[in-house]
């Protein structure tokens, strides 16, 4: 499913009136794929954090349109992108993220329709975890807003997870956006450490306050959600492990809440 990552390939394309916005940091595995397959695009806005790697040399064979930030958050980032973008549509993707020819068949039709009354439209996300399409365990098909008018569109100030606020109706895509997520648990584990720390900051500037409730009875919660009631165990391992993985992100999420309640305490 994967192409050579070695080939880049610039076809010049009709100039679909769409804008694809990318932040990026170090995704010099990822972004070549991500990029060409929307190598179509009128223009591609690649925001991306001080990346170390070869990110930006390879981006530059797709887009002049790269600004390189310091790290500013991703809502903020995904802001940036957006005031930067020219098109009517933007289509908003992540770089292990992949468009599929249906998907783009799909998606140049929809731009290319001045009267459709949708400001934007949600898509499923095939997912794949350690090498494998999660069919369950809530993730399939885990409809998100990617595609959207440009002018109707923010995201939100969360830390992760960040969410698109829109103004106006959505309309739902029929193609699937291949999700290359955490192909390691290695990698699943190092970005496990920033998002719980990003997550717990969000509840904690909301007003939540911590209780036992919250490492005790949500844990295993989720797991018997995922697992048992979305069929997680359909999956198999990977499923497992998921369910296992997910329930201890809430356990670490509430746990440094808890830390950073403590930490408040101590100051004053």
């Amino acid at each position: 499913m994967h192409s050579n990552r070695n080939t880049i390939i610039k076809v010049n394309q009709p100039n679909y009136n769409l804008s694809v916005i990318v932040i990026t940091h170090n995704e010099e595995k990822n972004i070549v794929e991500c990029l060409q397959s929307v190598a179509w695009a009128k223009e591609i806005i690649v925001v991306d954090s001080q990346s170390i790697d070869r990110t930006v040399e390879l981006a530059k064979k797709f887009t002049e349109k790269i600004f390189v930030k310091e790290w500013m958050g991703y809502a903020d980032a995904k802001n940036f992108a957006l005031d930067n973008a020219t098109s009517e549509w933007v289509l908003w993707l992540d770089a292990d993220e992949r468009v599929t020819e249906e998907l783009a068949t799909e998606i140049k039709s929809i731009v290319s329709d001045a009267a459709t009354d949708y400001a934007g439209f949600e898509v499923a996300r095939r997912a794949y975890f350690l090498g494998k399409w999660i069919k369950h365990c809530g993730w399939y098909p885990g409809y998100v807003v990617r595609l959207f008018k440009r002018v109707k569109v923010r995201f939100d100030d969360s830390r992760v997870h960040e969410k698109v606020n829109i103004d106006g109706a959505i309309g739902r895509l029929k193609h699937d956006l291949l999700h290359y997520t955490d192909d390691t648990l290695y990698h699943y584990l190092i970005k496990f450490n920033r998002y719980t720390t990003l997550a717990a900051d969000d509840l904690k500037q909301a007003g939540k306050r911590f209780s036992l409730h919250d490492i005790i009875i949500r844990p295993p919660f989720l797991f018997i959600k995922m697992y048992i009631v979305r069929r997680g165990f359909l999956d198999g391992m990977h499923g497992l492990i998921l369910s296992i993985l997910s329930a201890n992100y809430v356990f670490v999420k509430y746990a440094k809440l808890r830390e950073a309640e403590i930490k408040s305490q101590i100051a004053k």
